[in-house]
């Protein structure tokens, strides 16, 4: 007779109390998943993030509290999950996943890791670690209302990586308000700006720099101390942008300078943020006034909406946008807020001049009003109760790993609405490695078409071995017969190649690259194929790769979700049908790794699969898609994860 301690099985439980885990990641999932493991039984936890508490996380984060504002993740989560289960032996760590002391000796310590990480460069690196180690992982992700979770193990299923994914668009709180590098970096922060001034104001949506960014200093006393300079007791005690606003009654030209020249130059304060990157340039209207800025014309033709103006004609814009949406405000009485609409005139001009200001005093190209309407869309916000569910799930899937049934393991979706089977969660069976990934094969290996003559070698180190390889130190070395040693993960060993072409080392059409991460135990093969004809501000292209747009949808195809989990990341779509909206999906991230990198470029596979439902049996298409659409329209896009 099987005996049970409470709903399992005694030999079960045992295991548990022995198993030693990791969790990765200690935000919205990590949380949940962290009060499930205590609570379930599991004894032996160890906890890595690198990120600090910020009030934003309090209204869904829930081990958390005002108190801790600025303490590291991991160690209030640790100390908070205690008091579930005291006799628990939980280790904390306040660290990057991807520090090279977490290498595949430290993995080898676990029975097994869990996820709950909200970018794809520490999911690449833990996917690569797991299977160094040869580790069971479980991948989870969330969106909005939808979520997922599945199981990678080597040689059995899928990793991470075997299906490629579009550029990712989902982006760390501090990357918005402190490290803007793409101007949707700038539309977001101009987004959530309206709303702090004009709007329902919301502590995810803060605009001013992030004191407490882990980046900008690796000192966790240093971190704390920041975060709770205008706090005491952990009350915490800020002036809102909207009551400075009101205070200073909408002044525009004051609105101007507190934005966009003074945070900027306490932005410049926080000198470890620009060791590595190019810093901010404030900007000052009594300068620019004087300056001769006014006679900027716009330096495109054409209809107004595709016009880019110069910097003072932004000036004037916002300005102008300014004066309008406070007019409008007033109308409304005391209490009122604006809704911000991309078809409402005032506000998409608001939204253009801030974004495009912000654009420039971080070096980057302006856009036409077009281009930051055709950006702005929805932005999905974390839900608690969906971070819950996954959690929940997480722990399903680990408890059937640790009974070694793990053939049983599933890919879930959870999502928003019933399928036609009238479902919220959907499992789907496991799929198997894919042959040609470039990761899990025996033998990895890529074909990558660049010019070799305008290729230097930082950009084969940083874009394609590290953003789109996802490798931490790379250590390249060219298959010439000499072994000649193009990168060395050493420092200064050959950093005078960096400024070096790829032709000047003999590099040509149909040459071999072997490139080598040994804390990520791996190996890849490069096959380069020079070409010349590559489109503008394009460097590089992955040949094998899917074209940006999907073929149509065949009739009679089952309609389904994509969700890559992270943010939102993963090489799974999910089979629910939900009805279609008509706005962009934008999701933004108040949770990430610092130091992870956000800008992973690849694209999906457009390759048709079909899959079993678990439960039914029946089968219905899935396939991975690569147009972002809309928050409800998950039938035909990839959807990035929140937390």
């Amino acid at each position: 007779m099987v005996q049970l301690v409470g709903s399992l099985r005694k030999e079960l439980v045992d295991s548990l109390a022995k198993a030693k885990v990791l969790v990765v990641g200690a935000g919205g999932i990590g949380c949940e998943l962290l009060k499930n493991l205590v609570l379930t039984g599991f004894q032996n936890i160890e906890v890595i993030d690198l990120d600090t508490i910020d009030v934003s996380n309090l209204n869904r984060q829930f081990l958390f509290q005002k108190k801790h504002v600025g303490k590291s993740k991991a160690q209030v989560a640790k100390e908070s999950a205690l008091q579930f289960c005291p006799s628990a032996n939980i280790t904390s760590y306040h660290d990057s996943i991807m520090n090279p002391d977490y290498n595949v000796e430290f993995f080898n310590n676990f029975i097994l890791v869990m996820n709950a990480l909200d970018n794809r460069a520490a999911r690449n690196h833990v996917n690569r670690m797991c299977l160094a180690a040869d580790i069971p992982l479980i991948e989870s992700g969330t969106a909005g209302y939808l979520g997922q979770v599945t199981v990678i193990k080597k040689g059995m299923t899928e990793c991470y990586e075997c299906q490629p994914k579009p550029a990712q668009k989902t982006f760390p709180g501090c990357t918005i308000r402190n490290t803007p590098s793409e101007p949707i970096h700038c539309i977001v922060w101009a987004k959530y700006l309206f709303n702090q001034l004009f709007g329902e104001e919301d502590a995810d949506q803060d605009v001013s720099p992030d004191t407490a960014d882990p980046e900008a200093s690796w000192n966790p006393e240093e971190t704390a101390a920041r975060a709770t300079a205008a706090e005491k007791d952990g009350d915490v005690k800020r002036v809102s942008t909207k009551q400075w606003a009101r205070s200073n009654k909408y002044d525009s030209v004051k609105l101007f300078n507190k934005l966009f020249k003074d945070d900027i130059m306490y932005l410049l304060t926080m000198d470890k943020l620009w060791k590595k990157r190019k810093a901010p340039t404030p900007l000052d209207w009594q300068k620019l006034e004087k300056t001769g800025c006014p006679k900027e014309e716009s330096s495109s033709s054409g209809l107004k909406d595709q016009q880019v103006l110069g910097v003072w004609g932004y000036c004037k814009l916002f300005q102008e946008s300014v004066e309008t949406l406070h007019s409008l405000l007033d109308e409304k009485g005391d209490g009122a807020e604006l809704v911000w609409d991309k078809d409402d005139p005032p506000a998409m001009d608001f939204v253009t001049a801030a974004a495009n200001l912000r654009m420039y005093i971080f070096s980057m190209n302006m856009k036409s009003r077009f281009d930051v309407k055709s950006m702005a869309g929805n932005i999905i916000p974390a839900i608690a109760t969906t971070n819950a569910v996954i959690a929940g799930l997480i722990v399903l899937e680990g408890l059937k790993i640790l009974a070694g049934e793990l053939e049983s393991c599933r890919t879930i979706f959870l999502n928003k609405c019933p399928n036609l089977r009238k479902k919220l969660l959907v499992p789907c069976i496991l799929d198997p490695p894919g042959p040609n990934c470039y990761v899990c094969a025996s033998k990895p290996e890529a074909t990558v078409k660049l010019n070799v003559h305008k290729t230097m070698v930082l950009s084969l180190q940083d874009k394609i071995l590290k953003e789109r390889f996802g490798m931490v130190a790379p250590d390249v070395q060219i298959e010439d017969g000499k072994g000649t040693i193009l990168i060395s993960s050493e420092e200064g060993e050959t950093e005078a190649n960096n400024s070096k072409f790829l032709s000047d080392f003999g590099i040509r059409n149909g040459s071999r690259l072997q490139a080598d991460d040994f804390l990520q135990d791996y190996t890849l093969l490069i096959n380069v194929l020079h070409t010349e004809d590559l489109e503008r501000d394009v460097e590089f292209e992955v040949v094998g790769e899917a074209p940006d747009k999907p073929p149509p949808p065949q009739n009679n195809q089952e309609e389904v979700n994509s969700i890559t989990n992270g943010n939102k990341d993963s090489a799974q779509p999910s089979t629910s049908k939900v009805p279609a909206d008509d706005d962009d999906i934008m999701v933004v991230d108040s949770d990430d790794e610092a130091e992870a990198s956000s800008s992973s470029a690849a694209v999906t596979s457009s390759t048709k699969r079909k899959h079993s439902d678990a439960e039914t049996g029946e089968t219905s298409t899935k396939r991975p898609r690569t147009h972002q659409s809309s928050a409800a329209a998950a039938t035909d896009d990839d959807i990035i994860a929140l937390d």
